[in-house]
């Protein structure tokens, strides 16, 4: 009776330990998902705040305001600082939740960065049109003002010429 007592008891911390193990695997198992998890958001909100970058490069480069655009770009920029921060004191659910909202701010941008360096390019291109064509007009109408003033000139300066 004491032998079996005995080994119950151990049966029961034995399974007790497996127990404490098994809760240890799994919470390694989820610690180690959720780093992979934190990585791989990290590394997709990083390229999307390039991305983004040079979207607001191209249109800055063209003349388009982007001070709207940096507004964003910054607030998106300090997200993914704080996430990285997080990844590296082991925050992984933090960093994982910031990742995402990083990459949250950035939805649309490029496709607005890109409408605004299109929309620079096009008054740029009228700009020079209307500087060119006005230019070229312009010319047209003062040499065409002072061929209408040189012959009405010409006409008055031969009629008194003739009569006198």
């Amino acid at each position: 009776m004491r032998k079996a007592r005995s080994v119950r008891r151990f049966a029961f911390v034995l399974m007790l330990l497996f127990a404490a193990a098994s809760q240890c695997s799994a919470s390694v198992t989820i610690a180690e998902s959720s780093g992979d998890e934190a990585t791989s958001a990290l590394a997709i909100a990083e390229e999307a705040v390039v991305s983004a970058y040079q979207a607001v490069l191209g249109a800055e480069e063209a003349g388009a305001n982007v001070t709207d655009l940096l507004v964003r770009l910054n607030e998106a920029g300090e997200l993914l600082t704080r996430a990285r921060t997080a990844y590296n004191v082991g925050d992984f659910d933090s960093a994982l939740n910031l990742a995402v909202q990083s990459r949250q701010k950035l939805n649309g941008f490029i496709s607005e960065a890109d409408a605004l360096e299109e929309a620079a390019i096009s008054e740029r291109y009228l700009d020079f049109l209307i500087n060119v064509v006005g230019s070229i007009v312009g010319t047209v109408a003062v040499a065409f003002v002072g061929f209408v003033s040189w012959f009405f000139l010409k006409r008055k300066y031969e009629k008194t010429g003739s009569a006198a």
